[in-house]
């Protein structure tokens, strides 16, 4: 075991700051010459992308619910072997997850594999010794959980503060106060109806970061927080290089020639796991990118079509135009090629979506029906998805997890045929007493609203690969 330094940034609640201050960490960090290796707990697509642009490495997903403890350490372990600091953003507040009766799928859960502190985030508008008392109940809810100290955020100014380290040194003196942020001088970060803007539409402009870099270097004890978050690190065997990844590429496993799966990714599909595309390089497909915005298209070797979420509905008009993507798209699956979409994929390949301002625009018209964006969300949390038959993603009988996030519905106008239309998923949600299905296969062609992590379920990746192939042999 070697010695590394890794934490998480937790909050007591959803709303308190900890995505703005763990950039801000993570700048700061990668300022001061360290590695940072950015983690987020739970299903997040945009957080994501934010820590990758301030810390420079990609930022990982780690999920409770979604996957396995031993998936988790692995990736854990294996980015952290590359860096010299790993930095968890938690997800809502510290105990929330799946259900209320579990910890399963919490920040708590997440810490408490990987051994490593957390750092508390607290909101102390308003609040000054009963600060105290709620950092008491969290630390003393869970035993097992190791606190590195706690950041005040929105501080009322130097006397608020002050009172608030009265207060935890009368009553906590075992927790420091690793600092407290002004509520005048915290940045807030723009969102919209799935959460943050992502990143690639991102204010962080250099000035921007050099404001959150300032701000967690006036006011947070950068060098007593290292300090304690000392942890001892465990290499995967073959000292927790890539290949020892559980998405580990090996060459005995890939069947030569490759197919070709290209990707759609931009500001319009860019909601993806990385695990993702490392499974199916590692089932032995070669992966091309492209941006449908930019008017790009697949070539004509591709073998497969990986269609991801994102914001299609904020870019309807553009897609639309982009007649080569459209009808490539089309010809291709007429031809039977798998083509696999969820939620904004999903989108793209219907008949066409009409925006909250309630304009219509064409979209492939694969798919027999349409999508309509709604002012409320549509769907909200874990999925499990059981295969109600054998399809792109496996055999019938086989479980994916996932979640699902939408402020969009199906509008079934009666002008497409769904005789060829088949719902190939049982989805088991926590919400809903009955079993839902969905996942809609037309042809070679699977659409869903849910966002799965193949990391659930290795096979589902080297199934679709097998699709693939099996197209490449016959075209």
């Amino acid at each position: 075991m070697s010695r590394k330094h890794a934490f998480v940034v937790a909050g007591t609640q959803s709303g308190c700051g900890k995505t703005t201050l763990t950039l801000a960490l993570l700048a700061a960090y990668k300022a001061r010459g360290l590695k940072v290796q950015p983690f987020k707990v739970g299903p997040d697509f945009i957080d994501p992308g934010f820590h990758t642009r301030m810390a420079g490495l990609e930022s990982r997903n780690l999920d409770g619910w979604m996957l396995t403890r031993d998936y988790n350490l692995t990736l854990f372990h294996d980015c952290l072997s590359r860096a010299d600091l790993g930095v968890v953003e938690g997800v809502m507040g510290l105990f929330d997850g799946y259900d209320g009766k579990t910890e399963s799928g919490s920040t708590a859960e997440m810490a408490k594999w990987l051994g490593i502190p957390v750092v508390l985030v607290v909101d102390a508008r308003s609040m000054a010794r009963s600060a105290a008392a709620l950092i008491y109940g969290f630390s003393r809810f869970d035993p097992d959980l190791q606190l590195a100290g706690v950041i005040f955020n929105r501080v009322g100014g130097p006397g608020h503060l002050e009172y608030l380290r009265e207060a935890m040194s009368a009553n906590l003196p075992e927790i420091p106060v690793l600092g407290g942020i002004p509520r005048d001088e915290f940045i807030r970060m723009p969102e919209r109806h799935l959460g943050l803007v992502t990143a690639d539409e991102s204010p962080l402009d250099p000035q921007h970061k050099d404001k959150l870099i300032d701000l967690v270097e006036r006011y947070v004890d950068l060098d007593l927080l290292l300090e304690r978050a000392e942890c001892f690190h465990e290499q995967t065997p073959g000292q927790g290089g890539r290949g020892d990844a559980p998405w580990k590429k090996e060459s005995s496993r890939i069947v030569s020639p490759s197919p070709l799966i290209a990707v759609a990714r931009d500001a319009a599909f860019c909601f993806y796991y990385p695990d993702n595309f490392e499974l199916l390089e590692r089932a032995g497909a070669g992966l091309h990118f492209f941006s449908p915005l930019a008017g790009e298209t697949f070539p004509e070797e591709t073998s497969g079509l990986y269609l991801g979420g994102g914001y299609p509905e904020l870019f309807a008009e553009n897609i639309s135009g982009q007649k080569v993507f459209l009808e490539s798209v089309r010809k291709r699956a007429a031809q039977g090629m798998p083509i696999y979409a969820e939620c904004g994929g999903l989108m793209v390949l219907g008949r066409f979506i009409v925006t909250l301002e309630g304009d219509k625009y064409p979209m492939a018209g694969i798919l027999p029906f349409g999508t309509r964006m709604l002012n409320r969300r549509k769907a909200l949390g874990y999925t499990e998805v059981v295969l109600r038959e054998s399809c792109l993603l496996g055999e019938a009988g086989s479980i994916l997890r996932g979640h699902e996030f939408h402020y969009s519905e199906i509008v079934d106008d009666g002008v497409g045929s769904t005789a060829e239309l088949h719902r190939v998923y049982d989805l088991h949600h926590r919400k809903y007493a009955e079993v839902r299905q969905e996942g809609y296969r037309v042809g070679s062609i699977l659409a869903s609203y849910i966002h799965l992590h193949w990391g659930s379920a290795p096979g589902a990746p080297a199934a679709f690969v097998k699709y693939c192939r099996e197209f490449q042999t016959d075209d």
